[in-house]
């Protein structure tokens, strides 16, 4: 598992293939991260934390740190991240 000092948080849904890609890459890369589905009722409130953060609601939007990574840009993921590629 790599560990960062940022935490890492990707607000998704099942429904949403992008959102199932970057998961899914995350953890073949082996990454600790947060993933917040958006579709479960028990995560309603953290879409409005999506908004405050992101300042819109499409998804995946992946938070490290202070950074705000709309879409599924793995380049600057793993950047941001320090993942090999």
């Amino acid at each position: 598992m790599i560990k960062i000092t940022d935490k890492i948080v990707v607000y998704g849904a099942p429904s949403c293939p992008w959102c199932v890609k970057i998961k899914d890459w995350l953890e073949n890369k082996k990454v600790d991260f947060e993933y917040v589905d958006l579709s479960l009722d028990k995560n309603r409130n953290r879409a409005q934390e999506l908004v405050e953060k992101s300042g819109q609601m499409g998804i995946p939007v992946t938070i490290i740190g202070k950074e705000v990574i709309i879409g599924f840009d793995k380049n600057k993921i793993a950047k941001l991240a320090n993942i090999k590629e």
